[in-house]
């Protein structure tokens, strides 16, 4: 073979390598994206949310009448369906005779749905409505889902950034010698000090950045924000997890699977908020934009 003929074989191989890696990196991230969209359209997803009631101590009333203390969505209940009794942490349905609702799929007419002492989680229905009780520090309430919900049965996806694989960028998580924490505050105002496993340290367009990382569910989670954040991306920042690195301390940080908080599609989410250190000062044009119906 003829030494023209062997680059032209090489460039060929290398030509066919590459774009073979590119196709399965994009089928990689459609997966992602469609992983992500089930996700959010599942019973305990993001887009069944229809309210979201804080508790004050003693009874509650609730229903879709004019007088009840928590009114549900038009037509969705009786009008005067029964009450919560918060008493301290500790939370009591009492439910009205002429109303069926069931506590863990068995009808009830008393019940304690939530206390500090239990770790279950307990979930009330009626008809296509659910909910459950959520403690965010020293606020406690009621998060109420339709799993009829049109957002959830049309819901096809965020608009995107085309995928582009130079957002796949290594990283190198460079851990605390003594325990660290990184406060987070959510929409409501509320600040947690909560534990870091370390900052993710990685490198782009020859400069060098920072990101402080949680952990949560055996993976790096990262809040962030960019140049895109209120403009082509959701205001307050996106969301991105990463694999926990092995030995070597190396991981890759994808900005193609980087995704809207829950706040993006519902006003019933408590979402953190990325810590200002967490802004990077570049446009990441990568991942989900702005899906635009909550701000």
């Amino acid at each position: 073979m003829n030494q023209k003929l062997f680059s032209f074989f090489i460039a060929v191989l290398f030509s066919s390598s590459t774009l073979f890696a590119q196709s399965s990196y994009q089928t990689e991230i459609e997966n992602w994206k469609q992983k992500r969209i089930e996700a959010l359209k599942a019973e305990n997803g993001w887009l069944n949310l229809v309210g979201l009631y804080w508790l004050h101590q003693g009874k509650n009333t609730f229903g879709t009448g004019k007088n009840v203390d928590i009114k549900f969505p038009e037509n969705s209940i009786t009008e005067d369906a029964g009450y919560f009794e918060l008493n301290g942490t500790t939370v009591t349905l009492f439910v009205n005779q002429s109303t069926d609702i069931k506590v863990n799929n068995k009808s009830v007419k008393k019940a304690i749905v939530f206390s500090d002492d239990s770790n279950k989680t307990i979930v009330e229905s009626y008809g296509s409505l659910k909910w459950s009780i959520i403690k965010r520090d020293a606020k406690i309430g009621i998060r109420l889902r339709d799993l009829n919900s049109p957002l959830a049965k049309s819901f096809d996806g965020a608009e995107r950034y085309t995928t582009d694989s130079n957002w796949r960028i290594k990283a190198y998580l460079k851990k605390p010698q003594i325990n660290s924490n990184v406060f987070i505050t959510n929409i409501l105002g509320q600040t947690k000090n909560e534990p870091s496993p370390g900052k993710l340290v990685f490198s782009f367009s020859g400069k060098e950045y920072v990101l402080d990382v949680l952990e949560e569910d055996r993976q790096l989670f990262i809040l962030f924000g960019d140049a895109t954040s209120g403009k082509e991306t959701y205001p307050t920042g996106r969301f991105l997890y990463a694999d926990i690195p092995g030995a070597d301390g190396l991981t890759i940080i994808d900005f193609n699977k980087a995704f809207n908080p829950p706040c993006a599609f519902t006003n019933y989410a408590t979402c953190p908020l990325p810590p200002k250190q967490n802004i990077l000062p570049f446009a990441v044009t990568a991942g989900e934009k702005d899906y635009g119906h909550h701000h």
